[in-house]
């Protein structure tokens, strides 16, 4: 079986499977059906390990079992291993979804907010920072600050990162906005965003910059997370940010930000 490396790899990734079982699966759909004993001399895979390797295949949705003697193993249509591998990870993510929904009202949540409150006692205030790399990093980290924001949220943005905000951040902006948040949004607007930006209207303030490109957010006077990089210049998997918590500097940038506010024109 001549399988380029390359592609085991993209099929590892895709499915989520370790070395062996991409081999292991990967000589199976040539063969059709199979022995576990001509699947290890396909796949270079070693026999003692390729039993085990089938089992785990199998009730991951992969392979069936052929039962007689000796035992066979019958590839599925790569087309149903998709459907099978949806359906196991639908089912997964709900029950760990569940799982979590439970431990709000459980004793474990109380011990870790005690470990947590114990151990914010011992750092210093300027202490409280990080680095976070990617954006899916950063959108995460700034849906936390949002949906902990007390009293204003502020943010400034590009056109194209007021669209991806939006769609990763409404949700937690619309809840902050009911408890009172005041939102305001500092942003470009072109022909691609205006709709979008109409639509944020109805939850925050939002006012048009035109003669400069920058990305932070400040929570409550006190947080800010601020990006290292423009946007149309870096893939999202190199987006960095820094987090910083800390009341003197955000409260002198909020204040900076009042000042250019007051001359941006609102979009209507």
């Amino acid at each position: 079986m001549i399988v380029k490396e390359e592609f085991l790899g993209r099929l590892r990734k895709i499915f989520d499977l370790n070395l062996y079982e991409v081999k292991v699966w990967a000589a199976l759909l040539s063969r059709g059906t199979s022995t576990a004993g001509e699947l290890s001399t396909i796949s270079d895979v070693p026999r003692s390990r390729t039993y085990d390797i089938l089992e785990s295949l199998e009730k991951k949705g992969f392979v069936v079992m052929k039962l007689g003697k000796p035992i066979k193993f019958v590839a599925l249509k790569p087309e149903e291993v998709i459907e099978r591998v949806k359906r196991n990870l639908h089912s997964e993510a709900h029950e760990k979804s569940k799982r979590l929904e439970q431990l709000k009202g459980e004793d474990v949540l109380k011990e870790l907010n005690s470990l947590y409150t114990q151990g914010v006692k011992f750092v210093e205030p300027s202490d409280l920072s990080g680095a976070l790399k990617g954006r899916n990093n950063l959108y995460n980290h700034l849906d936390m600050m949002i949906r902990g924001a007390e009293k204003s949220v502020t943010i400034v943005t590009t056109a194209e990162g007021l669209n991806r905000k939006m769609e990763s951040l409404m949700q937690s902006l619309e809840k902050a906005k009911k408890r009172g948040v005041k939102i305001r949004i500092a942003t470009q607007i072109t022909k691609n965003n205006i709709n979008i930006a109409k639509d944020v209207g109805k939850i925050a303030e939002i006012r048009q910059i035109s003669d400069f490109r920058a990305r932070f957010c400040i929570i409550d006077s006190e947080e800010i997370l601020f990006m290292l990089l423009d946007d149309d210049k870096v893939h999202a998997s190199y987006d960095i940010g820094i987090w910083i918590n800390t009341e003197f500097f955000a409260s002198a940038l909020e204040q900076l930000f009042e000042m250019l506010w007051c001359n941006l024109k609102p979009v209507k």
